[in-house]
């Protein structure tokens, strides 16, 4: 980055602010024009970064292309597991994103400018400024997820079926998103990605029976970390667990260490699928629970809710959820 120029990370910048090239913020909402990129040959899917190279790396390639930037760290277990999974997730994209890594413990202006807290966080880069983030190593499914959501607007119009999937995850009309999605499968009827989308569809309107038919249509090697996730959550949404909702909330409300409500609580508020509220009943049980005992109610909430993230259908809970897990840990 050029001692001329302000540093594109300014104290002040924070997602939803933006930050712009050179320091300059956008005018009208149009992006200001590159400075030309050295000849680094070949575009690279997946490469490492540091603070010197990293407007010419990251900053400028996502002006064509999203980028992932990996915030990682040699002493973090977590970023050790969540890179090879990236990794997979870029290179079957094919071009479609790049994966930057950088080591936070020798990039400290970029960790400050990202006002880094806790790692991984995985930070997508596109024209230029940063537009979403998440904390935590995700499984592969999720990762998927939060790149689709902003790929689907970038991607140019592809197959009969990419067009359909897209209009269906467009309707504000379930049964129009589903006849869409049915569409699909009259077009490829072995689409795993679509009876997937159909079997969720399925376990919301709480028609388990049909989700588990539509699971059982998806060949074993398409079936990625999504399939098993979608079975929990029926198995979950089979067993009702024992309790009723208003007592617990009572016992709570009453004595806030009552953890074996916040537990009964959590259960049924992820049987009816709301797992945002589970994770908050487990999340106070970590922070309020001080005992380091293996079978004690604070450990027994962080395995708990490492199993749930895993089936969560909301990205955006889960990210939350770790963040606030690692915060509550520390």
């Amino acid at each position: 980055m050029s001692a001329k120029s302000p540093n594109p990370f300014s104290a002040e910048a924070s997602f939803g602010m933006g930050y712009q090239m050179g320091g300059q913020p956008a005018a009208g909402g149009a992006a200001p024009a590159a400075p030309a990129a050295p000849d680094a040959g070949p575009l690279e899917l997946v490469f490492d970064v540091t603070e010197a190279d990293f407007e010419a790396r990251v900053l400028e390639p996502s002006l064509d292309v999203p980028v992932l930037l990996d915030c990682w760290a040699p002493w973090c277990g977590p970023c050790r597991s969540l890179g090879p999974v990236l990794e997979k997730v870029v290179t079957s994209l094919g071009g479609r994103v790049l994966l930057a890594k950088i080591n936070t413990d020798e990039a400290p202006n970029i960790s400050a400018a990202l006002r880094i807290r806790s790692i991984p966080l995985v930070v997508l880069f596109i024209g230029g400024r940063p537009v979403d983030q998440f904390v935590g190593a995700l499984p592969e499914g999720q990762i998927r997820q939060f790149l689709d959501k902003h790929l689907s607007k970038l991607a140019p119009p592809g197959s009969p079926v990419d067009d359909l999937r897209k209009a269906a995850a467009e309707a504000t009309d379930p049964g129009e998103a589903e006849a869409l999605l049915r569409e699909v499968l009259s077009v490829d009827p072995a689409h795993a990605a679509t009876l997937m989308d159909l079997a969720e569809r399925a376990i919301a309107g709480g028609n388990l029976a049909e989700a588990a038919k539509l699971l059982e249509r998806v060949k074993p090697e398409a079936r990625g970390d999504r399939h098993p996730a979608l079975v929990k959550r029926i198995e979950l949404a089979k067993n009702r667990p024992p309790g009723d909702a208003p007592a617990f909330a009572a016992r709570i409300a009453a004595n806030a260490k009552d953890f074996e409500a916040r537990f009964g609580l959590a259960a049924l508020q992820v049987y009816e699928g709301d797992f945002g509220a589970a994770f908050d009943q487990l999340l106070e049980v970590v922070l309020r629970d001080k005992d380091p005992a293996p079978e004690g109610w604070r450990e027994r909430a962080r395995r708990q809710l490492v199993e749930w993230f895993a089936v969560c259908p909301d990205a955006e809970a889960v990210s939350r959820g770790r963040r606030y897990l690692g915060m509550y840990l520390n």
